[in-house]
């Protein structure tokens, strides 16, 4: 197994002491991982212009690829990492290949194997942007094949999308779109890993990031979410706990700004005191006068037991505040059989 502190030394022979600190200094090679510095930055230190500072880069690197070709074991080394990044479709988000540049070759770290891949030119890298995490690429034809991959991937998801978010409908969803493409389907995991705009959720659910099931930016989304998993109403203050309790981000859920974004969104409705159930899950917000109004409405005449049965479906009252509120006189009658009725105007 090769060591990089053997190959830099290979690399940097016949350099002079300022273009080795260049070169060190542009892809931060003194520490682990050290940040990277800027023509700019380079210039003010060494008190040069930046395009001198380039100038000296150029030729460094033109000597430092001389001598990476002349070693035979740094060549198989890099060769080794480049059949790799073939063998998974030529298209590689860096973490991944680099923990596999780590077994062979010891020592090597992100920033280093950025300085192999760079001077060599066995190989590219695409850096970190908005849509994309930073990946390594064989040629432009595989870099293409990926983006093209995605794009189409997200716009079939986005158009597939489900209000029953989980990690089943992904991957079936997947499969479905997988058909038809067997000689990438080895690659598309690889693929998708590069993209930003696909995210998991704390509950292990993927999905595209615009979705606030799965990317919950706002108190509300965070919210939403919960509500969504539990399949049930619940308390804002408990609301409040588990979207602590899962740890969505460094900004804590308030009680009082949990149970203000659950006044505000209509997607929430107030079905108990202090309990909040999704209006898509067909939770109406009411009173249990309201409530029971209705019930007696859309199913006629019913005893106190069949009362408090149908509105425990979509309501979250006390027993008691029910029977209470059915012997409002101005609101409902209590029939000869028992059963209570709304009562006439």
């Amino acid at each position: 197994m090769a060591a990089i502190s053997k190959i830099i030394n290979i690399v940097f022979i016949g350099l002079t002491d300022r273009q080795k600190s260049i070169l060190t200094d542009r892809f931060g090679l003194r520490n682990n991982n050290d940040e990277k510095k800027t023509l700019a930055t380079i210039g003010e230190e060494l008190n040069i212009t930046r395009e001198r500072v380039r100038q000296i880069e150029s030729s460094a690197l033109s000597r430092a690829k001389e001598n990476i070709l002349k070693d035979k074991e740094t060549v198989s080394s890099l060769k080794k990492i480049k059949d790799y990044l073939v063998k998974n479709g030529g298209v590689l988000k860096k973490d991944v290949l680099l923990k596999y540049a780590s077994q062979i070759i010891t020592g090597i770290n992100e920033n280093y194997l950025d300085f192999l891949v760079e001077t060599s030119e066995i190989f590219n890298i695409s850096h970190e942007n908005d849509e994309l995490y930073a990946f390594y690429f064989l040629s432009k034809k595989e870099f293409n094949t990926a983006l093209t991959f995605i794009k189409n991937w997200i716009n079939f998801l986005r158009n597939k999308k489900s209000n029953n978010i989980s990690s089943d409908f992904y991957e079936s969803t997947f499969k479905e779109f997988l058909k038809n493409k067997s000689s990438l389907v080895p690659f598309a995991k690889n693929y998708v890993a590069i993209s930003k705009q696909i995210k998991n959720n704390p509950y292990g659910d993927f999905g595209l990031s615009e979705w606030p099931e799965i990317n919950p930016l706002t108190m509300r989304d965070k919210i939403y979410l919960i509500l969504k998993k539990k399949k049930k109403p619940l308390h804002f203050q408990e609301i409040a706990k588990l979207i602590n309790d899962i740890n969505f981000g460094t900004r804590k859920a308030l009680i009082p700004t949990v149970h203000n974004e659950l006044i505000k969104d209509d997607r929430f409705s107030l079905i108990g005191r202090g309990i909040y159930g999704l209006k898509e899950y067909g939770y109406e917000s009411a009173t249990a006068k309201e409530a029971i109004s209705k019930i007696l409405s859309e199913k006629g005449p019913l005893n106190s037991k069949d009362v408090i049965s149908h509105i425990g479906k979509n309501y979250s009252f006390k027993q008691n505040t029910i029977l209470i509120n059915l012997q409002n006189k101005n609101s409902f009658e209590r029939l000869a059989d028992g059963r209570y009725k709304i009562r006439e105007s």
